[in-house]
């Protein structure tokens, strides 16, 4: 396989942390990486191959114009890297804006895809996490973009998660066919026919509420990319302050650390299900390409598991299985 392209200016903790987690993939997974970045910048490079690039694109950058102005961006190299088969994937956890541009400006889009999509792992509370998507990419979204979601959600879930059918959910205010706004209602026609049978191999369940998220009723939960923005921030800062709640009471004095032992091993995993750094990345869904869009506040755990999606979904030919399950939509 070729190597995996890792932006090593990204994220708020760049270039160490990135070079960080590059190495830890290379010595403990064998995974081949490159950096792209400023070589004098990065430091003790531990051997890996890096691309040059001598600018970056700061996370209150605007992506479109940076991507277009700055051809010299390290996000911007990484995906000519895909584009020029020089390497096999690319990850970033920098300004999202311009790793999506970037896929799309220089790597493309697949036919008939509308709008790619981000596609972000849930932890659930048992089996295998819910994808949500679009989170982030289309603040504003039209019905039949959310079906082309639906479909690539499910190939992504099945793929990556190995859901043999996925169910997919709408998320609205209530699980009625009725409920929701206008998109909602809208989309739930589209979905209830026939658009994710064929290739997309998924079943609609139909509406589904925040509370179902993390439950395992649903496998594949897709809604525009602005509620489903705020939706992730929300379970992100939700899971964040009770595991941290948690941490503080096991931990306040030898009494409950005592009575809290026999629970620690199991309390370690839910830490660990629940843990963002757990999944890496979220994906981008669309382009013709594995582009893997990583946390801003990424540390070496996620840029490493980052780095070993990103290789799970081109040995699994993820883009392929996607171009082949999308309906094209007019609009």
């Amino acid at each position: 396989m070729l190597p995996i392209a890792l932006d090593a200016m990204g994220g708020d903790h760049a270039p160490q942390v990135m070079v960080e987690g590059a190495r830890r993939a290379r010595d403990e997974y064998g995974i081949d990486v490159v950096l792209v970045g400023p070589p004098d910048q990065l430091g003790d490079a531990h051997g890996l191959t890096v691309i040059p690039a001598s600018e970056v694109i700061g996370m209150a950058d605007d992506p479109g114009s940076s991507v277009r102005r700055r051809k010299d961006a390290t996000v911007v190299r990484a995906a000519e890297a895909v584009r020029d088969d020089v390497a096999a994937a690319t990850v970033s956890a920098g300004n999202t804006g311009a790793a999506m541009a970037s896929a799309l400006f220089r790597i493309g889009r697949l036919r008939g895809v509308s709008r790619p999509a981000i596609a972000t792992p849930i932890p659930s509370m048992s089996g295998p996490p819910t994808v949500l998507l679009d989170a982030g990419a289309n603040a504003e979204c039209q019905p039949s973009w959310l079906v082309q979601f639906a479909q690539m959600g499910a190939v992504y879930a099945r793929r990556r998660f190995e859901v043999a059918t996925p169910r997919v959910g709408l998320l609205s205010i209530g699980e009625e066919p009725g409920k929701g706004n206008d998109l909602a209602k809208e989309t739930f026609d589209l979905l209830s026919g026939d658009a994710l049978s064929g290739p997309a191999g998924a079943t609609f369940v139909g509406n589904v509420e925040g509370r179902d998220i993390m439950s395992d009723e649903v496998d594949v939960i897709v809604t525009d990319g602005f509620t489903g923005n705020v939706v992730l921030k929300a379970l992100e800062g939700g899971i964040g302050s009770v595991l941290d709640r948690l941490r503080a009471l096991v931990d306040a004095d030898e009494r409950s650390r005592t009575a809290a032992a026999p629970l620690m091993p199991a309390l370690d995993q839910l830490f660990v299900d629940l843990d963002p750094d757990t999944y890496g990345a979220a994906l981008l869904l669309g382009v013709k390409g594995v582009s893997m869009i990583s946390h801003g506040a990424s540390n070496a755990e996620a840029v490493c598991n980052a780095l070993r999606t990103a290789v799970d979904m081109v040995e699994v030919d993820l883009v392929s299985a996607l171009a082949d399950a999308v309906t094209p939509a007019e609009g």
